[in-house]
């Protein structure tokens, strides 16, 4: 397929201004801010065996959270832990191991066989904080819990910070088990390195994409940030230079969301140096046509690849969904993850660990899953979760499979909704037939505003979001 015959996206710079607005990213719905703390462990485990009880069985998906990095990045919001007590990472692997055999244990046996990991994400932080010889003892460790599928078919993905590795590390976490490496680059201007405190040079990174090539990875992606401190278009230019030349698999641009109120480190960060809004929005016109023009496909949000990309497959062939991690390649999967702060996603549940590493461990201590927070979804939930899911991933939605689906006339059940769609359908985002809601060219850029549409506790109270664009 060559560039010019690949889906676009079209830019709309007065529309983006006059309609951005803060609103949720839905890897999840209801999102994780509705998440409430008469939720526990012990309906996690409800969950688990309500799912025992169904018909066939479901493939799973693992995450694992690696809160640790050595130095703090300003921009970041993640939920981490900046220290180089290198000991702390040891007390974390031993209960982190402790947490991975019990969900072992529960999951084994379901349908009379144990379910098949396809999919394992280990993200942070830095996971690359372990030490190759962690890594190893926590891969094996994995192996005997859980039932992997085939390299050859398994998504076996780890973030890396390409200041923590080698071109040897990188070959030692392929033979690990890992087949998808996701690199931390943000900007390759020394200018913009300097003041969000993540001075990483081109060769350095550069280094690391060959290693992993060499190593046989099946997938290289590659993160970005615009809006960050002391970018210009000229300098985000020259970056988009540098990562179409380093040919990743997929690259990621996220922006970035500037609230020193709620992110201490983000306070280090100089009012002065942040770029106005209309630079923002010509930093990400240029992230689009850039990367447009070098043959990416826009699969929404923020995630590009190449056509042959499995996330570029799985979205032609209606398999793409979002979770916590962004965009996946594997539908129909139950997220279990494991780590301080982690989310699962079991059957018609959202469950979220611990937040603070002593509230993780005392959990632990007690022989009980740390499980502090989350929602047991209605079918409403689940009808809305589904039209939303559709929407960001396929940039459609066939309104007779969903009535086929769920025991609701569509037009009866969202009159509310369809009307709040005729404004977006005016401005060209969307158009609704009687079939189908298409999402136009112009409207990809602004889902996350068409969404929202659909979601019913953004009425209630307004939550605190990122920008929609």
């Amino acid at each position: 397929m060559k560039p010019h015959d690949l889906p676009t996206v079209a830019f709309d710079a007065a529309l983006i201004a006059r309609l951005g607005k803060s609103g949720p990213r839905y890897t999840s719905y209801p999102t994780a801010d509705r998440f409430g703390d008469s939720f526990g462990y012990r309906d996690f485990l409800h969950a688990v065996a309500d799912r025992r009880t169904r018909a066939g069985v479901r493939p799973l998906s693992l995450y694992l959270h690696i809160p640790f990095c050595d130095t703090v990045c300003y921009y970041c919001a993640c939920n981490k832990i900046v220290t180089r007590k290198r000991d702390k990472a040891a007390t974390y692997l031993a209960y982190l191991k402790r947490e991975v055999e019990m969900q072992g244990r529960l999951f084994a046996g379901i349908g009379g066989h144990t379910p098949e990991v396809e999919q394992l994400h280990i993200g942070g932080g830095t996971p690359t904080y372990l030490s190759d010889d962690q890594m190893g003892e926590l891969m094996d460790h994995l192996r005997r819990c859980f039932r992997f599928a085939g390299d050859a078919t398994g998504e076996y993905a780890i973030e890396v910070d390409p200041r923590t590795v080698s071109p040897a590390r990188v070959h030692s976490l392929r033979r690990q088990g890992f087949n998808r490496i996701s690199l931390g680059v943000q900007d390759f201007d020394g200018a913009v390195q300097k003041a969000v405190n993540r001075i990483q040079p081109e060769e350095e990174t550069r280094a690391i994409i060959g290693a992993a090539r060499d190593a046989g990875f099946r997938s290289v992606s590659i993160d970005l940030i615009y809006g960050l401190p002391k970018q210009t278009v000229a300098t985000m230019d020259a970056t988009l230079d540098k990562v179409i030349a380093a040919d990743p698999d997929r690259v990621a641009v996220y922006h970035y969301a500037h609230m020193p109120q709620l992110f201490k480190p983000q306070r280090r960060i100089l009012d002065a140096d942040m770029p106005d809004s209309d630079t923002k929005l010509q930093l990400l016109q240029l992230c689009i046509e850039r990367l447009g023009r070098a043959g990416y496909v826009y699969i929404g949000m923020d995630h590009f690849a190449k056509p042959g990309d499995d996330l570029a497959l799985a979205q032609r062939q209606g398999r793409l969904q979002r979770n916590f991690q962004g965009y996946s390649t594997h539908a129909d999967t139950d997220l279990v993850s494991c780590g301080v702060s982690a989310i699962s996603a079991v059957g018609a549940t959202y469950s979220q660990n611990a937040k603070t590493l002593d509230g993780y461990y005392d959990a632990l201590d007690r022989n009980e899953l740390p499980v502090v927070r989350g929602v047991r979804l209605d079918m409403d939930d689940v009808l809305r979760r589904t039209v939303i899911q559709k929407l960001m991933c396929q940039f459609e939605l066939s309104i007779a499979a969903l009535e086929q689906a769920f025991p609701i006339v569509f037009r009866r059940y969202f009159g509310r909704e369809l009307a709040a769609l005729a404004g977006l359908e005016r401005d060209g985002l969307v158009s609704v037939g009687e079939d189908w809601i298409s999402v136009s060219m112009k409207g990809r850029l602004l889902i996350r505003n068409i969404c929202m549409v659909f979601d019913r506790y953004l009425n209630s109270a307004e939550p605190r979001h990122s920008k929609t664009v």
